[in-house]
């Protein structure tokens, strides 16, 4: 008998790696952190209006510490846990004598659909989207040798370099199309340049969010393309398929060496350069797009990989610290936070909640966000004392394998 989805048995709580969903947590508490200064409307907000504000100081060195310690450094964590988790899915269901592609293509099909709604109902910066079309390329690359998956992943993390040198010495923007269509739909609603920081923050009723919505998932496609993030996000997912396909993160011990000179290479080479990656992000590329697109490939991503192996280091010395278990919580129920976030700015931020948006600084911002991560942690401990899985995990599963899971202890 062929295999087939019937077969499949996704993995037991007690089947899963403390650390995995701590770093998930983790990756998830600095994600807020990137992402909430555009809930409070703080990024749309012109020099003008931020000069004016009576936090602009401190504001200016929070703008610079999130350059060196937050930007692109959290997505970095979560692609890499993405690609441990398309190998940990693929070989659980060969155990158990099912297609683990098969599951594997219903999965991201339906993170594919949590993120359109997330992106066109909730929040404009969605990440799933990306991640489940981009997912489900993974299948085509899991017979590749060792060196073809470091060649394929090496040649990913460089691409943007390329492209950002090709669209300087050609003058062109890869997004000019989504650009024209997303102001467009600007001018059809009234969205303008002066109005645009305000928009949400004067709307009154869903409506408005909605029409700011739809030009904002062009902005999305734009920051994509742009940023070149697909190339990005999938060298990633490639890299961590082969820390998962090698099974590194059920033996840290034996890892540790590797662990360690990743962590210091990551932090010593990394951290200098992130320095410069700031001053090159807060001035506006003063030295070009190609220069800042080489400050990000030599800072952002070697700090990630320091963020990572500095944890796991930091669990294979103190295993019984509470620390871990704290944050893996909210990462055993990432996708429901990820949402509940969007949510939470939204009712936060915008006229249609309580109205903060565009009023406060950037490090006001930034307290909000451990206020509402600190949430998220005891809510997901609370959780899980009664249930087994998140709620939206609950309803991906059970769609994925198309069967009924209990829910309750």
């Amino acid at each position: 008998m062929s295999p087939s989805i019937e077969n499949a048995i996704p993995i037991k709580s007690s089947e899963r790696y403390v650390i995995l969903d701590a770093l998930r947590g983790f990756a998830l508490f600095g994600i807020a952190l990137a992402n909430f200064p555009e809930f409070s409307l703080y990024t749309f907000l012109n020099t003008e209006a931020t000069q004016a504000m009576p936090s602009h100081a401190i504001d200016r060195t929070v703008r610079f510490l999130q350059y060196m310690f937050i930007d692109g450094k959290f997505y970095t964590v979560f692609s890499l846990l993405f690609g441990i988790g398309f190998s940990i899915i693929i070989s659980n269901a060969m155990k158990k004598g099912a297609d683990g592609f098969r599951i594997f293509y219903r999965r991201m099909t339906l993170l594919a659909a949590f993120g359109f709604l997330h992106l066109m109902f909730i929040w404009s910066g969605d990440i799933l989207m990306l991640y489940a079309l981009l997912g489900l390329l993974l299948p085509s690359f899991y017979h590749l040798s060792d060196k073809r998956l470091f060649a394929w992943s090496a040649t990913m993390l460089f691409l943007p370099v390329i492209v950002d040198f090709i669209q300087e010495i050609f003058h062109m923007t890869l997004s000019a199309p989504i650009v024209e269509l997303q102001r467009y739909y600007c001018a059809k609603y009234g969205i303008t340049d002066a109005n645009f920081a305000y928009w949400l923050h004067d709307a009154k009723d869903y409506k408005s969010v909605f029409e700011f919505l739809i030009q904002g998932a062009l902005v999305r496609v734009q920051e994509f393309i742009d940023g070149n993030r697909h190339f990005k996000v999938f060298g990633l997912f490639l890299l961590g398929f082969y820390i998962g396909k090698h099974k590194l993160y059920a033996d840290i011990a034996g890892n540790k060496r590797i662990l360690h000179k990743t962590f210091k290479t990551g932090l010593f080479a990394g951290l200098p350069l992130a320095v410069l990656y700031a001053w090159s992000g807060t001035c506006n590329h003063p030295l070009g797009l190609t220069v800042h697109s080489i400050l990000y490939l030599v800072s952002v991503f070697p700090l990630g990989f320091a963020y990572v192996a500095g944890i796991c280091l930091l669990y294979l010395k103190h295993p019984e610290w509470k620390i871990f278990s704290i944050f893996a919580a909210p990462g055993r129920m990432a996708l429901t936070n990820y949402i509940m976030q969007s949510v939470i700015g939204m009712l936060l931020f915008y006229g249609i909640g309580f109205g903060l948006g565009s009023k406060i600084g950037l490090w006001q911002t930034e307290l909000i966000v451990m206020g509402v991560f600190l949430f998220q942690i005891v809510f997901s401990h609370f959780w899980f004392a009664l249930f087994k899985f998140g709620p939206l995990e609950w309803i991906w599963r059970m769609l994925t394998y198309g069967k009924w899971f209990n829910i309750l202890k």
